[in-house]
């Protein structure tokens, strides 16, 4: 049986705008590797409601999940939950149990916080989400249907991944074998790899070149899911390379 696909879809004008740099995408693609269900798609979209309802409903019909991150927050700009509602046609209310933590929460702080209507935002979502727990700032993110919606910090992010891992049901874990040679050059084993590649068609052959002050070189990576596989290929790798006339390394350049 093939393993469930996911797609990531980042939310924010920050993020396209370019004062903002994604830092979650390599998380949660290497997270959901090891529990064994691969990226397919990455998107990052923009804070306009017609667009986030469109892209929710494209991707959750091609992949078994979708992962979204940013826009949960209180201020007006922070749209995903209530277009996450409309993408599934579901009211956008208060959730009570997401409401009772934010409550308590604002009522414990010294001096106590205003639980005002931005804040309440963080609590409303779409009728049936189930929550996603945040240990680090209280206000959690949800699923509904194969949607799981999260927040954009990354240390909240990562929070609510972990949360959230237990309940996601994957398939072998992604493993990668890697090779590099200083030295040598992509444009120089381009046709050997297209050939290691035709050998090993289940598996992900991926070069990629680097540069040190000292000069530069190309490490080749191998993924899939057979571990066997996976180390054949990089071994035929690293004897094609030694073939090239350098020497190669297993494992990524320092």
């Amino acid at each position: 049986m093939p393993n469930p696909t996911a797609c990531v879809l980042i939310i924010g004008n920050e993020v396209l705008s370019g004062r903002t740099q994604d830092a979650n995408l390599k998380f949660i693609a290497s997270r959901l590797g090891e529990i064994g269900i691969p990226v397919r798609e990455v998107r990052v979209i923009p804070d306009v409601a017609e667009t986030i309802v469109a892209t929710v409903n494209e991707v959750r019909a091609k992949y078994d999940h979708v992962f979204t991150t940013g826009g949960i927050g209180p201020t007006h700009d922070d749209i995903t939950s209530e277009c996450v509602a409309a993408a599934f046609g579901v009211p956008w209310e208060p959730h009570p149990e997401a409401w009772r933590r934010l409550e308590s929460h604002y009522a414990r702080l010294t001096p106590p916080g205003d639980f005002n209507p931005a804040r309440q935002r963080m609590a409303t979502m779409p009728r049936g989400a189930a929550l996603i727990d945040n240990i680090v700032s209280i206000a959690p993110g949800f699923t509904i249907g194969n949607v799981h919606v999260m927040a954009g910090v990354p240390r909240i992010m990562q929070a609510m991944f972990e949360a959230l891992a237990p309940t996601l049901q994957g398939g072998p874990p992604v493993v990668s074998a890697a090779v590099h040679a200083n030295g040598l050059m992509e444009g120089r084993i381009a046709e050997g790899l297209a050939e290691i590649q035709k050998r090993y068609p289940e598996i992900d052959i991926g070069s990629y070149p680097y540069y040190r002050p000292g000069g530069g070189g190309v490490a080749v990576v191998a993924k899939g899911f057979d571990d066997t596989a996976v180390k054949r290929a990089a071994h035929d790798v690293l004897v094609f390379m030694r073939a090239c006339g350098v020497v190669p390394t297993e494992g990524e350049p320092a």
